[in-house]
């Protein structure tokens, strides 16, 4: 059962959660106006709605561009993911990326180092 669906608009990605099936999903652009705003309402519902669940909880993470202020609200959600670790649930990232978009690629590169996960990198191609 999803928990929570937000569809994409042309400056929000579409976010879904689902805690039954331990899933998480950003998929689109992101360019709010104002990130936190719309970010932190759904960093709050991961908290709540994801800490009780045990297993390996993905998250997709298939963003083709987000501004400054997104990329700090996407660290803070991964940062907030990785502190639920725990002995009974682990956090798969799965980060997709367009070909040739180097600056995906190596932004996901940066998250992985600086948090201590482990993130697949998953290439599209068009």
């Amino acid at each position: 059962m999803i928990d929570l669906q937000i569809e994409s608009t042309r400056i929000s990605p579409y976010i879904m959660l689902d805690s039954t099936n331990r899933k998480i999903e950003l998929k689109g652009k992101s360019t709010p106006e104002n990130a936190v705003q719309f970010y932190y309402p759904v960093i709050n519902n991961i908290k709540k709605l994801f800490s009780n669940v045990t297993g390996t909880v993905h998250v997709d993470i298939s963003l083709e561009y987000f501004n400054t202020s997104s990329s700090k609200c996407i660290f803070d959600m991964l940062r907030m993911l990785k502190a639920m670790e725990s002995t009974d649930r682990s956090i798969q990232v799965n980060w997709y990326y367009e070909e040739d978009d180097e600056d995906m690629l190596e932004t996901g590169e940066d998250y992985e180092d600086i948090l201590g996960m482990a993130f697949k990198y998953i290439e599209l191609e068009y």
